[in-house]
C-alpha cells in the first residue's frame, strides 16, 4: 500500500528524468546569435575602419557545447558570403568597376524589413549586373589631359538594360574632348563632345548635370535631346519630355541619339513571357478609370537649371 502510494505517474517520471537547462547554455545561444546577426549588418553596412581592440582573456571553466551543431550551422549561414543585394543603394560605390557581371540577389519587391513595398514584382530568370562607365572623358593614368579617341570592341547584351552596352578602348587620333574647341560644324554620331563645341540644334543623348559627373540624363533606349541655345557660358537642352535644363557649356555629351529605338514595339505574346522578366500580374478586376486617365494640357515646369550664377545687386 505504501509502495502504491510513492510511485509517481509516468507522466512525472518523464518530466523529472529530462535535466534543468544550464545557464551558461543560453548565454552561450544568445550570444552566437547575436554574433550573426551583427555580422550580416556589418556586411550591409558602409566600410568603416575598425579600432584596434586588445585580446581578451578565455572565460574560466570549460567552454560551452552547442546541442548537436545545430545553432553552429545556423550562425555559419547567416554570415555566409552571398550575391549583391541591391537594396543596399550603396553596394555601387563599395565595389571595384569591373567589366564582368556582377551576381545580384533578387528583392521580390521587399525592403529590409521584409515587407512588400512594390507590388508586381518577383520571379523572372536570373540576371547579373552590368556595371556602365558613364564618364567618356577618363584620361588614363599618366597621359596628358588632351584629346583622344576611342574604339568600340564589341556591343554587349545587358539584361537590366534596354539598350545595349559597347565595350570600348583607347586609340589613336584625336577627338573633341575637354574644355570647348571651336565649333564643330559636323559632329559624328557616337562622339563625345563639350556642349560648347556643338551647333545648336544638334541631337544629344547621355549629359552631364555638373562637368566630369557622368552621364545622367537623356539615357533610355531610343531617347534623345536638343540643344536648343547658348547663353553666356552655359547650355540650354530640351530633354526628352520637353522640359529644358540649363547646364555649363564644359558638360561632355553624346551626339545622336540612344540605341534600340524599337523596343517598345515588342510583342509580348503571352503571360509567360512577363513571368519571365520578373513581372508578376495584377489584379484582374475591371477598374473604372477617374479623371486622372484624360489627356491633360499643362504648362511646362520652370527650366532646371545646374549654374550657380551671381546675382546683381543694385549699386546705391
Amino acid at each position: 500500500m505504501a509502495a502504491a502510494a510513492a510511485a509517481p505517474p509516468a507522466g512525472a517520471r518523464h518530466l523529472a528524468a529530462a535535466p534543468p537547462a544550464s545557464s551558461g547554455a543560453v548565454a552561450a545561444m544568445a550570444a552566437a546569435l547575436c554574433r550573426a546577426f551583427g555580422s550580416l549588418l556589418l556586411s550591409a553596412a558602409p566600410r568603416r575602419a575598425r579600432l584596434p581592440t586588445l585580446p581578451r582573456a578565455p572565460p574560466p571553466g570549460p567552454p560551452p557545447c552547442l546541442p548537436g551543431g545545430a545553432l553552429a550551422a545556423a550562425c555559419r549561414g547567416l554570415g555566409g558570403s552571398a550575391p549583391r543585394c541591391t537594396t543596399d543603394p550603396l553596394w555601387k560605390c563599395r565595389v571595384k568597376y569591373t567589366v564582368r557581371p556582377v551576381g545580384m540577389k533578387k528583392t521580390g519587391g521587399r525592403d529590409h524589413t521584409g515587407r512588400i513595398r512594390v507590388r508586381g514584382i518577383g520571379g523572372g530568370h536570373k540576371r547579373r549586373y552590368r556595371m556602365i562607365d558613364f564618364q567618356r572623358l577618363r584620361y588614363e593614368e599618366g597621359a596628358p589631359p588632351e584629346p583622344f579617341t576611342e574604339k568600340v570592341i564589341d556591343v554587349r547584351y545587358d539584361p537590366c538594360r534596354r539598350v545595349r552596352g559597347a565595350g570600348s578602348a583607347p586609340g589613336p587620333g584625336g577627338c573633341a574632348c575637354g574644355d570647348p574647341p571651336p565649333i564643330h560644324l559636323l559632329a559624328n554620331e557616337g562622339d563625345a563632345y563639350p556642349l560648347g563645341a556643338l551647333p545648336v540644334g544638334t541631337l544629344i543623348c547621355n549629359l552631364e548635370s555638373h562637368p566630369g559627373k557622368g552621364a545622367q540624363y537623356i539615357r533610355a533606349a531610343g531617347t534623345c535631346g536638343v540643344l536648343l541655345r547658348k547663353v553666356n557660358g552655359t547650355a540650354i537642352v530640351q530633354l526628352p519630355s520637353k522640359r529644358h535644363m540649363q547646364v555649363l557649356e564644359t558638360c561632355v555629351a553624346t551626339v545622336g541619339r540612344v540605341s534600340n529605338v524599337d523596343h517598345n514595339k515588342r510583342v509580348i505574346g503571352k503571360a509567360g513571357r512577363n513571368r519571365w522578366l520578373g513581372k508578376r500580374p495584377h489584379t484582374g478586376l475591371w477598374h473604372r478609370k477617374g479623371g486622372w486617365a484624360g489627356r491633360k494640357i499643362k504648362p511646362l515646369p520652370p527650366m532646371k537649371s545646374y549654374v550657380n550664377l551671381p546675382r546683381l545687386t543694385a549699386q546705391e
